[in-house]
């Protein structure tokens, strides 16, 4: 379970405090109101995709088979876990509101980090949907394609390096002969 205040939010808070003292001494009471009424909104629009993102999460974790999940995406997955993490996260849609509670939810019913990191990785750098959206409007075709073929591995090398330091910062203990 996660502290809901650790060292960030102290650190956010402090930096919070600081601006809003120099907003408030440079703008008043008003300019400092006028803020947080538009964020107060912005969190108002955000708040429902946090939630739905965080129930999609917790949905997941409930409903997809561990053992499946385990033997697909788990440490002894091998590349056929990397690879289908990697394919899965170039075509999850959303945005973080939905990456990370699905990461998490992955995470939670038998993925590896190898393979959870090469989803998030590839969501990050392959993901369809801003390409559709965004990319290719933008920066064009050729390029959009040129920048997919480029990262296609990194995704897969992020993973494994993921997988080979998880597994030398915390190593299973050995099962006794006694304990099978």
């Amino acid at each position: 379970m996660r502290k809901p205040i650790g060292w960030s939010t102290i650190i956010i808070a402090a930096l919070v405090a600081v601006s809003a003292g120099l907003v408030w001494r440079r703008d008043g009471t008003d300019g400092v109101l006028e803020i947080l009424t538009h964020d107060l909104s912005l969190f108002g629009g955000i708040l429902p995709r946090v939630l739905a993102g965080c129930l999609l999460g917790a949905f997941i974790s409930e409903i997809l088979p561990h053992e499946k999940v385990s033997r697909a995406l788990g440490p002894k997955s091998g590349l056929k876990g990397l690879l289908i993490g990697t394919a899965f996260g170039a075509i999850l849609p959303g945005g973080p509101f939905t990456a990370y509670p699905v990461a998490s939810a992955l995470l939670a019913v038998g993925a590896d980090f190898g393979a959870t990191i090469a989803m998030v990785v590839s969501w990050t750098l392959i993901g369809y949907g801003r390409a559709v959206a965004w990319e290719i409007p933008i920066m064009g075709t050729d390029f959009t394609l040129w920048r997919i073929v480029i990262s296609l591995p990194l995704p897969v090398l992020a993973g494994a390096l993921g997988r080979f330091v998880y597994v030398r910062l915390y190593p299973k203990p050995a099962i006794k002969d006694d304990e099978t």
